[in-house]
This record gives structure tokens, C-alpha cells and sequence, in this order.
């Protein structure tokens, strides 16, 4: 299942030029990505304070195909996910304008809040993001 977040492009968000400034582009992912979960009922913070698990970023592949201006209006699509016993990995797509703007590609991993070390996906999370890897 595809999730998708619409956003506006602030001064905040750009460079000198005018234009989305990288890094931001892992602050509209990683707030997506939460969207999604919550969309999906299964929200982060049920996660920690139900099970003691977070979920980490173990890798992220950014390929920026096209600028993003001041004030653009984005829409940011996250899914699929891919779930492994205690990983996900999931795709995001940036568009404006119906036009692909990037990509990401996020692994991450779930690990006990307490001590760090992976933990096992609860079986909620498994089958509100598709059930992959049961």
C-alpha cells in the first residue's frame, strides 16, 4: 500500500538559490514515513510506549532527479514496505507537479529502546504494512 503526504516548500526548507536544500528532503521522508504508520494504525508512539521498540534508519539511497523551488507544492509517497524479521525497507517517491522529483530508498531496523539490540517487528505492525515476510 502507497501512502502519500502532501507538503509546501518554505524558506525554510531551501538553499541560497532557492531551491530544497538535501538534507531536508530526509526530514519530509522521515515525516512520511510517521504519516504512514499513523494512516496504517500503527502509530510510533504506540510502538514505544506498548512494546519498548523504535524504529532506527540503517541505510538511506537519495537520487535527486529534478529541483524543487520555494513555495512548490509536494506530495511524498512511501510504500512499499518490505519487512524482514526485525528490518523494513521502504520506498518514497517526491513528486511536484506530477512530475517525480526523487527517490529514497530507506532501510531500518527495529531494536528494543532500553538496550539497542534488534527486535522481532510486532505481528500489528506486520499486517498493517502488508504482512511481508511472515
Amino acid at each position: 500500500m502507497t501512502y502519500r503526504l502532501k507538503l509546501r516548500v518554505y524558506y525554510e526548507d531551501t538553499d541560497a538559490g532557492g531551491i530544497v536544500y538535501h538534507a531536508r528532503y530526509l526530514a519530509f521522508a522521515e515525516r512520511a514515513r510517521t504519516e504512514a504508520l499513523r494512516q496504517a494504525g500503527v502509530p510510533h508512539d504506540e510502538l514505544v510506549t506498548d512494546y519498548g521498540l523504535i524504529f532506527v534508519v540503517r541505510r538511506i539511497k537519495m537520487d535527486y532527479l529534478r529541483p524543487v523551488r520555494l513555495d512548490a507544492e509536494m506530495v511524498v509517497e512511501t510504500g512499499p514496505w518490505a519487512l524482514g524479521g526485525a528490518t523494513v525497507d521502504v520506498q518514497q517517491r517526491f513528486v511536484v507537479a506530477e512530475q517525480e522529483t526523487g527517490r529514497l530508498s530507506a532501510g531500518l531496523a527495529c531494536i528494543r529502546a532500553a538496550d539497542g539490540r534488534p527486535a522481532r517487528i510486532p505481528h500489528r505492525w506486520r499486517d498493517a504494512l502488508g504482512g511481508a515476510g511472515h
